[in-house]
């Protein structure tokens, strides 16, 4: 069920909030929604599963392409947070998800219990972002979502042994199939926002993950991700060594998390997150 919030600028924001126990926010990557977390939504017991639109997705708000920057989605995380009545969550961040995850552990410590991330980390690989510039913003070229599931195979390298129906799946998560073909459900302006964004120097995000001291920290990494390099990972365990981590066969950038691997890191992480 979704419901609807006010963040602090006015933009009605939509979320989900579902479940009992320890309260786990959900945050998808740049262009998804709340759909980003389904496949791993049946696998979690004793949470609290909140999810949202950010602004500009889904079913939030569009605002504008100043509005869809990392500080503000960040904000409007808190709101969502400050709407629920909650002090403190533990964060599951998807790629720019992640990234809030990041921002709001050294911005707004004391309200996290925990950070996992999928496949993201303070150094982000030039060829996994190059990727994103070509489609950021643009509606695909096949026009149903039974075409574009036949391409995905084809076009997502790094992917290998995905379960039956999963492109199929993806494609109505992600575009809206009309007559003229298939839509993003996101606001194409994302697109300036996200350009802007990686303009002249790539600033140092190692603060951003040295801040996330004293709460459990989690990352899942596809073995064949071309945005998250091995030796970002391993610099992240380095600097973290109770690091809860795991490699996942078969996966690029992203994991859909209900991989065997993705589970035994989320399931630790939330042991973790309740003892903390």
């Amino acid at each position: 069920m979704t419901d609807f919030f006010t963040a602090a600028d006015g933009a009605r924001l939509a979320y989900s909030d579902q479940g009992q126990g320890l309260p786990v926010l959900c945050l998808a990557g740049l262009t998804r929604n709340m759909g980003d977390f389904d496949y791993v939504a049946p696998h979690l017991d004793g949470v609290r599963l909140i999810r949202m639109d950010y602004r500009g997705r889904g079913q939030s708000d569009r605002t504008g392409a100043a509005t869809y920057t990392v500080p503000q989605e960040a904000r409007d995380a808190l709101d969502l947070l400050d709407h629920l009545g909650l002090d403190r969550v533990a964060i599951l961040g998807t790629s720019r998800g992640g990234l809030i995850g990041l921002f709001l552990a050294a911005t707004a410590h004391d309200r996290l219990t925990g950070l996992c991330l999928n496949d993201v980390g303070p150094v982000i690989q030039r060829a996994g972002l190059e990727k994103i510039f070509d489609y950021v913003g643009r509606n695909p070229a096949a026009k149903t979502h039974a075409e574009l599931a036949a391409r995905l195979p084809g076009a997502m390298a790094g992917f290998a042994n995905v379960p039956e129906g999963r492109w199929l799946a993806d494609a109505q998560k992600h575009y809206e199939e009309t007559a003229s073909g298939l839509t993003i459900r996101y606001d194409p302006e994302l697109r300036q926002s996200f350009l802007d964004a990686f303009k002249g120097d790539t600033p140092d995000l190692w603060p951003l993950w040295d801040a996330t001291s004293g709460f459990p920290v989690a990352l899942i990494r596809g073995a064949n991700s071309d945005l998250l390099s091995p030796e970002t990972a391993a610099e992240m365990a380095r600097r973290r060594p109770d690091l809860i981590h795991a490699t996942v066969p078969d996966r690029a950038h992203v994991p859909w998390l209900d991989e065997a691997d993705s589970l035994a890191v989320i399931r630790n992480w939330i042991a973790a997150c309740r003892g903390s």
